[in-house]
């Protein structure tokens, strides 16, 4: 074989096995599918807020049936207790939550407002701000203003809040939804001590349900967060069992005194 022959030989035994390959950039967008939605981590921050909440739910419910358990045996006065500190503690999560939710919100549209009047009165100062913002990202200069340029033209408030301020002019956080999700999340955690006792007067059961509840919460935010499931997990369990310990030791010092 000449030199040549051998030559072409290892150039076909080179070529890729599939030559449809394409590195054109629509192709590429196509295969690699991940999330790029801005709401995404609020929705994270919620459905973790909602972990926590029915994580409360399941704890102090638990310690409330528990000490009522260490004073009595009737399950009467136990599963009352366990209602009424699920009502008690619903509410006041709502209501924490809107106060809290209603004056960020509060605050987040005075500046807003703030960024609204300036555009308004001083367009080139925030043209020139913006500008800047996107130049100590990593842009040339040029670039930075054709960037703030179109952005500013398409939506002035939209851009200005998102890059100045973090927010999302159309996203604001709705203190009544907030309420809503953390009174739902607390009962949702709350009902777990309470079937247990309605299932069986035995502490026993109350205890292995709310440590499967709070094993199964503790798992969740671990993974929300990227932390170790084992660490959160244990960290989770030992808080509730101690909380019930107390209160149910608390309630049979108490219950014995009580005549």
């Amino acid at each position: 074989m000449s030199a040549t022959e051998d030559a072409a030989a290892n150039a076909e035994r080179a070529e890729p096995a599939d030559s449809t390959v394409s590195n054109e950039p629509g192709e590429l967008a196509a295969d690699h599918q991940e999330p790029h939605d801005s709401g995404l981590a609020s929705r994270l921050n919620w459905l973790r807020a909602g972990v926590l909440g029915a994580n409360d739910g399941i704890v102090s419910t638990a310690a409330i049936v528990l000490g009522v358990a260490g004073a009595t045996d009737e399950r009467g006065p136990i599963i009352l207790a366990g209602l009424v500190g699920l009502m008690a503690g619903a509410m006041s999560m709502a209501a924490g939550e809107y106060v809290s939710v209603s004056t960020q919100r509060d605050t987040e549209k005075a500046v807003l407002e703030i960024e609204r009047r300036e555009l308004a009165e001083t367009p080139e100062l925030e043209l020139a701000e913006l500008t800047e913002i996107y130049a100590a990202k990593g842009l040339d200069e040029d670039l930075a203003h054709q960037v703030a340029v179109q952005l500013t033209a398409k939506d002035a408030l939209g851009a200005h809040a998102e890059a100045e301020l973090g927010l999302d002019p159309d996203g604001l956080t709705n203190p009544w939804h907030a309420a809503l999700a953390s009174f739902v999340a607390f009962v949702a955690g709350a009902l777990v001590p309470l079937l247990g006792v309605v299932v069986s007067a035995q502490a026993w059961v109350t205890v292995v349900a709310v440590v499967i509840a709070l094993a199964i919460t503790g798992s969740v935010s671990a993974r929300l967060g990227r932390a170790p499931v084992p660490r959160a997990i244990a960290r989770n369990i030992t808080g509730g069992l101690l909380a019930m310990t107390v209160t149910y030791l608390l309630g049979g010092l108490v219950g014995g005194l009580i005549p």
